[in-house]
């Protein structure tokens, strides 16, 4: 599977905010971008000529922009964003909130929502690994788009594992209200598409579908 593997850091500094890429440290002082970072002199586009570059452009780059951070807060690449575009535009509705359904639907994310993981990247690995289920068979495409009625569980030998452990303690995390949560949370279930008031994610989707449409 092909995926993004260098350093996230430097992603949450290209768009100058916060993209929850690296779980527990992106809510400390060790994150670039934060407001209390003590790396704040790093608060800037990654490169040698990164603190020069100018916060304002044309519309075309704020579009792009604004694309390359949703990709990035998913965590898909160009193509696979570009064909789930795609085939969100041959939808009825509204273009850019049936996209975002889409990315809120897909199985890696739905166990970054139920609290497994710290980031979207390491509920990727729950999936990856095999240690994800959806209505009892596993499933270790991390893209399987679930639909509603869908029962995602984290298996038993799983449970126990440092890191589930250890996300559930720490982090402060609520299920959202389109999924619902059961067996003390090591299970949800998909009860609706998510709505864009559901999505908390602050993403202008509008931009993402100008840019596409030129």
């Amino acid at each position: 599977m092909a995926r993004y593997t260098g350093p996230v850091c430097r992603l949450c500094r290209r768009e100058r905010t916060k993209l929850f890429l690296k779980g527990e440290r992106c809510f400390s002082t060790k994150c670039p971008v934060s407001e209390n970072s003590d790396r704040q002199t790093r608060a800037y586009p990654p490169g040698m000529h990164g603190n020069s570059r100018q916060r304002q452009g044309s519309e075309y780059l704020t579009q792009l922009r604004e694309k390359q951070k949703a990709r990035r807060i998913y965590g898909l690449l160009e193509k696979q964003f570009r064909n789930l575009y795609e085939e969100a535009s041959r939808r009825p509705g509204i273009t850019g909130t049936t996209l975002l359904q889409f990315l809120e639907l897909r199985l890696d994310n739905v166990a970054y929502r139920a609290g497994w993981g710290a980031s979207r990247a390491q509920a990727r690995q729950f999936v990856l690994h095999g240690h994800v289920t959806v209505n009892g068979r596993r499933v270790t495409i991390p893209s399987f788009r679930c639909r509603p009625g869908d029962v995602v569980e984290l298996k038993n030998a799983t449970r126990e594992n440092f890191n589930v452990v250890r996300n559930r303690d720490v982090l402060d995390r609520t299920v959202p209200g389109w999924l619902e949560a059961g067996d003390n949370g090591f299970n949800v279930t998909v009860r609706v598409v998510p709505v864009r008031e559901q999505i908390d994610e602050s993403i202008h989707e509008q931009l993402i579908v100008e840019l596409y449409s030129k």
